[in-house]
């Protein structure tokens, strides 16, 4: 049997995919960052982490189309740096994508429970994470139509959103206690800034399953990221303005809430019209697509990191019937589980974020190795402004790295004990190997 991955994904479904992915940011978890920084200091923060997506977007679609493989970022950073360190980015980008997962299964699980507040949480969540994995290991275009379905739902509910607050947006409400804690805000509610985007560049990992991936890839993911800024700042101002972020921070009884639009809409709507639940119901909907998403884009990492014998062998194996990635997407589910059950759902998104800018700035670094060493590598799409935008991209990237590390010293000590436990195995693997 050919281990290959089957080639079915179009433009609109890599869309859906790469939106997807990441949309849930818009509708759960993103408002704490007001409660750090205020509107300014989140604001500001977004404008630095907007100018680190579109750049680094359109550098790494560059990789995406020039080495079209399932690892992305860790084939990438292999072919630029050596197997050493497309080791290290292969598991920053296996941990970001495990780990974002369980926190959105939680949040899915919360909707559930106000629906049927006699099944706890967990169950719910649980019971999300084995319907989805077995929705992805059924066919990528399967899972990819869905995922589209799902996605056009989700975008229509933020735009409807949108609709229903902008009328009722009042400056003075963007203003009111916009500073509260300086400039040391704006370094806060980096996370919460990223958390907007977190995700986007799983599509990279779904270029082997891509038909004529080349253009497919740049026509999806360029289209995805133009979306996701326009649903960021749309939905960032529309919240804020109906009566100012603490109304979208804290609820009645002071404790803070990770739901801000509903929150927003309380104050034009009464919570049984039907505005309302329709905008809960949907909103379940962005939590599945990027819940789903991401699962999909975790698969085709830890298959990749199986494939090439950096993982126990079974990892990167195909299923014979489906042709998907079934036994990394079952090992993901037990990690993401063992995750859930922490209960440690805040911490395990930063570690997630963590990841994710360690996948950046070794994605941008890996880039400026490609176009010296490698000047005849066939590059279809090429990144406009070079070396302009993935400098920036590495430049915002390592900043907001070093300036997270800074506030989550405990979390940036376990993300980089993981790592450095799993080089250790890898090292010894090799060894053994040798000998």
């Amino acid at each position: 049997m050919e281990n290959n991955l089957k080639r079915s994904l179009t433009p609109a479904m890599v869309w859906g995919l790469g939106v997807g992915y990441v949309i849930s940011g818009n509708y759960f978890g993103w408002n704490l960052g007001l409660e750090k920084g205020g509107t300014l200091g989140l604001a500001i923060a977004l404008v630095f982490i907007i100018i680190l997506y579109i750049t680094f977007t359109f550098s790494y679609t560059e990789l995406a189309c020039s080495i079209p493989k399932a690892g992305g970022a860790f084939d990438y950073a292999n072919r630029a740096f050596g197997k050493e360190v497309g080791f290290i980015t292969g598991m920053a980008q296996n941990i970001e994508f495990i780990c974002a997962p369980p926190a959105i299964a939680f949040a899915i699980g919360s909707y559930g429970n106000i629906f049927f507040p006699e099944i706890p949480v967990l169950i719910f969540s649980v019971i999300a994470y084995v319907i989805f994995v077995m929705l992805n290991i059924s066919g990528v275009k399967v899972a990819a139509t869905f995922e589209l379905v799902i996605t056009i739902f989700a975008v229509a509910a933020l735009i409807f959103f949108s609709g229903l607050t902008f009328p009722k947006l009042e400056w003075a409400h963007l203003e009111k206690n916009a500073w509260p804690h300086g400039y040391e805000g704006v370094f806060a509610a980096i996370p919460f800034a990223i958390w907007f985007f977190l995700g986007i560049e799983g599509v990279a990992n779904l270029a082997e399953e891509t038909i004529n991936p080349k253009r497919t890839i740049l026509i999806g993911f360029g289209s995805a990221i133009v979306t996701l800024v326009v649903l960021c700042i749309i939905t960032f101002i529309s919240s804020v303005g109906v009566a100012g972020w603490e109304a979208i921070v804290y609820k009645a009884d002071g404790t803070a809430s990770d739901s801000p639009l509903p929150l927003a809409l309380e104050f034009i709507v009464d919570r049984s019209s039907f505005s309302y639940q329709v905008l809960l119901i949907v909103g379940l909907f962005g939590l599945i697509a990027s819940f789903h998403g991401l699962m999909l884009a975790a698969g085709r990492s830890t298959y990749e990191f199986g494939r090439v014998g950096y993982a126990p062998a079974f990892i990167g194996k195909v299923n014979a019937r489906f042709q998907t990635p079934a036994n990394a997407l079952l090992v993901n589910m037990g990690l993401g589980l063992i995750a859930l059950f922490s209960g440690k759902t805040g911490e395990i998104i930063t570690i997630s974020v963590f990841g994710a800018l360690s996948l950046y700035i070794i994605s941008m670094l890996s880039l400026l190795r490609l176009r010296k060493i490698e000047t005849d590598l066939v590059r279809p799409f090429k990144v406009p402004l070079y070396p302009y935008f993935p400098i920036v991209a590495l430049v915002i990237a390592s900043f907001s790295f070093v300036a997270m590390a800074i506030y989550n010293l405990n979390l940036v000590v376990i993300y980089f004990l993981i790592i450095g436990v799993s080089y250790g195995i890898f090292k010894l693997q090799s060894r053994s190997v040798k000998s």
